[in-house]
């Protein structure tokens, strides 16, 4: 049995998110960012101690609290190998993955989805009917392709991918809080996201780098 915690965070209003083993009361968080004193306190409040960092990629919002919690814990962190290279995360002893890796968090595993687009070793993270999407996969939206390491190609593949791979129930649990509701569906989401809907690579990357200029806080369209 697990508990999650989600936690909405700094002016970019990142979803961080507490895993909590409740055999063990190991917990994980994914993508620590900007008030690291909240995610203890949040550990705290769950009664249990965080041994585990999970990175869905490693950009500076995702990122920014990692040193902070490795220094105030003796937390392992996670990172896929490629996003390591790309982040040039040297020093930090992380333990590096490949998709289709599982990590343990006490009793409990998650899986390593490898979904690059955003950044080139971006991951989601499954656990049970939860996806948790990073800058991957937003409720009706998906992550920008024009920083640093986007592919917009890429992007295109994982989101057929994860549309095709996931029953309809899972639960997407994204980075961050850009849409009129938290959480969704991989059902709502071939429903109701547009990046779900387009139908060949050329309207994709033409729409992802070009055409989507909707505002926040995003909402179904189709």
């Amino acid at each position: 049995m697990y508990e999650i915690k989600s936690l909405k965070l700094g002016h970019m209003d990142n979803f961080i998110y507490l895993i909590k083993d409740k055999k063990t009361s190991s917990i994980a968080v994914i993508d620590p960012a900007w008030d690291v004193d909240a995610i203890f306190r949040a550990a705290e409040e769950m009664d249990g101690e965080i041994n585990n960092i999970f990175l869905t990629h490693s950009h500076y919002d995702h990122v920014n609290g990692v040193d902070q919690v490795l220094h105030r814990s003796d937390a392992q962190l996670h990172v896929h190998k490629i996003e390591d290279r790309f982040w040039g995360g040297a020093g930090r002893n992380a333990q590096l993955h490949s998709g289709g890796d599982f990590l343990k968090l006490g009793s409990i595993e998650l899986k390593v989805h490898h979904t690059p687009g955003h950044t080139p070793g971006s991951v989601c993270y499954e656990l049970d009917g939860h996806l948790f999407t990073g800058d991957t996969v937003f409720v009706y939206g998906c992550g920008r392709c024009n920083l640093r390491g986007g592919d917009p190609e890429a992007m295109y593949h994982t989101l057929n991918k994860i549309g095709t791979s996931f029953d309809p129930s899972m639960k997407v649990l994204p980075g961050h809080d850009y849409a009129t509701c938290p959480t969704s569906t991989i059902g709502a989401q071939l429903k109701g996201n547009p990046f779900f809907n387009i139908k060949t690579l050329h309207e994709f990357v033409d729409y992802r780098m070009h055409k989507h200029n909707r505002s926040i806080p995003y909402s179904a369209e189709l």
